[in-house]
């Protein structure tokens, strides 16, 4: 989607036969939002202009000669996807014991590995689908994952060597066990490498993250960014919560000065009880989490040297290009069980890993069911058939697919149904008011992967 610019006059007025454009406030000054929620199509409008703009009956008539090709991008985006990546559980087990995660504690503590033949077989049966499935031009993404994947390290070793050329390889680690070697040969396999860490200090990050017997981790994950200070491939997911939440300027100023090349500032998902007892408030980590944006962008204009905030970043694509996002969880239906699934130790298949501890969710068994059917399964249905216009008030919200009311997983267990919303929904409306601002001032481009934008093409600008 382009960055739509507006004429300052003219007479449009909603009509009910038409679009309904939805005026926002973004808090920015000088310019308000409008956007027509059903295509995700957007503008910026003076504030002094606003009232002669919803009269201009040339913009209606430049837009609605565009809005069904709109509506036809949104619909194959949210409809039209098929699976190119899976998350691969080689391991229940984890050797931390964190406060929110979303993996039951007796199942990281006493649970199983998947054994190498076991995890061989897994990937030629995926292999053998995404060759039916997917275009021979776009290589299927396997991502090592949670619990602590590094704890199956020789499956996983052998895993990578076997298959290097029909998936590209990521790994996801604690980094308690990522060690010279392991790093010399993840690079060496080119394979992505995203490590844990919740602060800039021993102090915040041991609140929520350590071992079983209570010991922190955060001399591992430092040790660790000096091996991967070099490294292209690499990034540091961030979960936020109420004990790390005010210190995230100064986390982000701590990763830039360790030379991190992108990083996630998740808030912490609530599916399990755990999670909720540490779980933020809406407003207040908002103005925490862009504080850190702020940040990010002050370092890049003395320093010239970019941290992209990467869930950040794609609320910002799903308004420019909605079509280019790299992530799925702020879309409706979500990722889940439509871009990826999940795939657990046992060889079961769960739309997504925050869906892993919920066996009503399983959909089948990759050693047992084809991983067709899986995906047509009920459980995966629950997932993929969820729709913000069916949920209350989310169905009425302008930002609708600019968020996509996540996440289903926590909706359903701490909500109460699919139907639900999820939690910090004013978190996701404050990160597109701000994303507004940005494209308001032209800043955005600061917060972006650099060629963000290669493969678009601007199909509506109005001046």
């Amino acid at each position: 989607m382009p960055h739509n610019k507006i004429p300052s006059t003219g007479r449009y007025v909603n009509s009910g036969s038409g679009p309904t454009i939805q005026p926002i406030d973004i808090g920015h000054p000088h310019y308000v939002g409008l956007v027509d929620a059903d295509t995700a199509f957007w503008s910026l409008v003076r504030r002094d202009s606003l009232s002669d703009v919803l009269r201009d009956s040339a913009l209606l008539t430049s837009y609605m000669r565009k809005r069904e090709s709109f509506r036809k991008e949104m619909h194959r985006l949210r409809f039209g996807l098929k699976p190119s990546a899976v998350y691969f559980n080689i391991t229940e087990r984890c050797n931390l014991n964190c406060r929110y995660c979303y993996i039951p504690g007796d199942m990281r503590r006493n649970g199983k590995h998947m054994s190498e033949d076991k995890v061989i077989e897994a990937l030629r049966t995926l292999k053998q689908y995404f060759n039916k499935t997917i275009d021979r031009k776009l290589v299927p993404k396997i991502i090592f994952h949670g619990a602590e994947p590094l704890l199956n390290k020789k499956a996983l070793f052998t895993a990578i060597e076997k298959f290097g050329k029909d998936f590209t390889f990521g790994v996801q680690t604690n980094t308690v066990l990522l060690d010279a070697e392991t790093v010399a040969f993840l690079k060496s396999k080119k394979v992505s490498i995203g490590i844990s860490l919740d602060g800039p200090t021993a102090g915040i990050v041991n609140k929520t993250r350590a071992s079983w017997s209570g010991e922190g981790v955060f001399e591992h994950v430092m040790k660790a960014m000096e091996l991967l200070r070099s490294y292209d491939a690499w990034s540091v997911i961030c979960t936020v919560t109420t004990e790390n939440m005010r210190s995230l300027p100064g986390f982000v100023n701590f990763l830039h000065k360790n030379e991190v090349p992108t990083c996630l500032l998740n808030v912490v998902r609530c599916t399990l009880p755990s999670a909720r007892k540490i779980k933020p408030d809406d407003a207040v980590v908002a103005r925490h989490f862009i504080d850190a944006l702020e940040t990010s962008y002050k370092l890049y204009k003395e320093s010239g040297r970019k941290l992209v905030v990467g869930n950040f970043a794609n609320i910002l694509i799903s308004i420019l290009a909605p079509t280019a996002r790299r992530l799925m969880c702020d879309i409706s239906p979500c990722g889940g069980g439509r871009s990826f699934f999940a795939l657990a130790p046992s060889g079961d298949i769960f739309p997504c890993s925050e869906f892993i501890g919920l066996k009503h969710f399983k959909g089948g068994n990759i050693f047992k069911d084809s991983v067709k059917d899986i995906l047509k399964s009920g459980p995966f249905k629950l997932v993929t058939e969820r729709k913000v216009e069916d949920i209350e008030p989310c169905r009425r919200c302008a930002i609708r697919h600019f968020c996509g009311s996540p996440c289903p997983a926590e909706a359903y267990e701490m909500n109460g149904g699919m139907n639900k919303t999820g939690s910090f929904c004013g978190f996701y409306e404050e990160q597109a008011r701000y994303a507004l601002r940005l494209i308001a001032d032209n800043k955005h481009t600061a917060f972006l992967w650099d060629g963000w934008d290669r493969g678009t093409k601007e199909i509506f600008n109005v001046i």
